[in-house]
């Protein structure tokens, strides 16, 4: 970027509070158009020489460590021969600088070996001019002017400086806000990368088997999450069956969807049971991701020719078994989420399907959505809405019931992807 420099007349003899003020609108007028921090505190450290007399400058900002503590950060400097600062190491308080933080009040010190707070940062300054830069109320920086002179400031130099400094807030709350912008595009273009990967994991159809009557979708909120459902051609007579639920959103969620896709397809081509599927599932995501990860999953396979369901429950919702009297079943069968552990083992657990059942798999955005007063949903609700619909399709289910959970939510945004995948027998 191409540095700028503001030229400003200097009149040879002193300037008048008015020429100070004229100089002050040209910085202004300047500074206002950059939108970079740094080159904008060059413009202004290029002109305070000019406006303020001073042999030494410096202009900090405020902020925060990791700890919460406050520090100073440089943002430019002149006329120090110590290096150290760049970092000052001044707590608020401590310092004219640190007083001036805390306070909010400017100081013009005209002989510093007499001010209570001041810290030696040069050994030939005899006066000091220190002013807030504030923002909103608050105090995000300071503008620090030091003199080899006793007495080289004025109450018109103090007052101009803070009008100065009051432009820098107003502009550095600008370029703050350009940058968080910039910030939130960028995120946006990731949270679209990762819903494009999302929709890309979802079967493009419904699978297709002699008996059954299956439906399955994902109803997704603005937030990228980790909910996935598929489905994979084992035989002819039979399809391997997932629904999965990854801790946390957007592209991490979305990849560990995509992980654990092609690790349970390889598993289906070479024909491990679930429940051995799940293990090795289970290894692999916990050497692959962070401590705080996991993945709740259901893998089953469903057989056509003897009307079964074979499956393993990685710490996943309990399945929902609709029977042809309307007797609703949770299935509470299952072991831990994926990843979280490395020698979980999983168990197979086998399901009889008889004519007129519906088999309901689903992730908690379904009974966990929440309305106005934050009540959930509830798998009581679940129940009460897939009796109501049993005699529809498996596809006009799926929408009956994503309609009652959005009407039943009114206003409250879902905040979490809701998942089904219905099995209905005939």
């Amino acid at each position: 970027m191409i540095e700028q420099t503001v030229e400003i007349t200097i009149p040879k003899q002193k300037l008048t509070v008015v020429d100070k003020l004229r100089m002050l609108l040209d910085i202004t007028k300047e500074i206002s158009r950059s939108l970079n921090l740094e080159d904008l505190m060059k413009m202004v450290m290029d002109t305070l020489g000019s406006l303020i007399p001073n042999d030494a400058a410096a202009i900090y900002l405020l902020e925060k460590d990791q700890s919460g503590a406050f520090r100073f950060r440089t943002e430019s400097l002149r006329g120090y021969e110590v290096e150290d600062l760049a970092d000052i190491k001044l707590q608020p308080g401590e310092g004219i600088v640190g007083y001036v933080v805390q306070s909010g009040n400017p100081v013009l010190a005209n002989d510093v070996r007499e001010n209570d707070h001041y810290y030696v940062a040069r050994q030939h300054t005899q006066s000091e001019l220190c002013v807030p830069i504030i923002s909103n109320d608050e105090v995000i920086g300071v503008i620090n002017l030091e003199n080899d002179e006793p007495n080289a400031f004025e109450e018109d130099d103090l007052q101009v400086l803070s009008l100065l400094a009051s432009q820098v807030a107003t502009i550095v709350e600008k370029v703050q806000l350009h940058e968080h912008l910039i910030e939130k595009k960028r995120l946006q273009g990731q949270l679209e990368v990762a819903r494009e990967v999302q929709l890309e994991l979802f079967p493009d159809h419904d699978p297709h088997l002699v008996g059954f009557d299956i439906s399955a979708y994902n109803f997704p909120t603005e937030q990228v999450s980790g909910d996935y459902y598929d489905w994979v051609r084992i035989f002819e007579d039979q399809i391997g069956v997932v629904i999965a639920d990854a801790s946390g959103k957007g592209i991490p969620a979305a990849l560990l969807m995509a992980f654990l896709r092609a690790t349970l397809r390889a598993a289906a081509h070479v024909g491990y049971a679930p429940h051995i599927s799940l293990t090795k599932a289970n290894y692999l995501l916990w050497e692959s991701i962070e401590n705080n990860q996991f993945v709740t999953a259901i893998y089953g396979i469903l057989d056509a020719t003897n009307k079964t369901f074979v499956f393993a429950n990685a710490g996943h919702n309990p399945l929902l078994l609709l029977k042809e009297n309307g007797e609703a079943q949770f299935i509470e069968r299952g072991g831990l989420p994926l990843g979280m552990f490395r020698e979980t083992r999983y168990y197979e657990h086998f399901l009889q399907l008889e004519a007129d059942q519906i088999l309901v798999l689903y992730t908690d955005g379904i009974t966990e959505a929440m309305n106005e007063s934050g009540e959930e949903f509830s798998k009581e609700r679940l129940v009460e809405c897939v009796r109501r619909g049993k005699e529809l399709e498996a596809k006009e289910l799926v929408n009956l019931i994503h309609q009652e959970v959005t009407t039943f939510s009114g206003e409250n945004t879902l905040e979490d992807d809701g998942t089904l995948f219905i099995i209905k027998t005939s």
